[in-house]
């Protein structure tokens, strides 16, 4: 499996607690209510044929927004069992994907986009415990 070719580009990461989350969500998204992360892409991918892991050539290359849930974060690292670290990670890698185009609404997508999350997660050294 391929690594995502990257140029240069800007993220920007917001940390925050579940009362600011669920603001965001809503105001946002128009759902009220918490949620773990949030990613808000700034490309527009112009059809799902469109290579998701190519060099972007945008003269300014901002990717996008993330929030995450610390509270969450927390929480969910406990309920499955493995480090808060890994949690923020996996969040931070589930919300890059979205960056880049990919989702999880269809199964198979789904499934590409948990096998890239595995991928990027390993090659930081944050296997699942199981």
């Amino acid at each position: 499996m391929g690594e995502v070719g990257l140029g240069e580009f800007e993220v920007s990461v917001l940390i925050t607690d579940d009362d600011g989350i669920h603001e965001l969500n809503r105001d946002y998204r128009g759902i009220d209510r918490k949620t773990d992360v949030l990613s808000f892409p700034m490309l527009e991918y112009e059809s799902e044929e469109k290579p998701k892991d190519e060099i972007f050539e945008d003269e300014e290359n901002i990717l996008g927004d993330i929030v995450i849930s610390l509270e969450t974060a927390v929480s969910q690292a406990e309920e499955y069992g493995h480090s808060v670290l890994r949690e923020v990670c996996f969040l931070t890698v589930h919300s890059m994907l979205h960056l880049f185009g990919y989702d999880h609404e269809e199964d198979a997508d789904r499934q590409k986009m948990r096998e890239r999350e595995e991928y990027f997660l390993n090659k930081l050294g944050l296997v699942r415990d199981i």
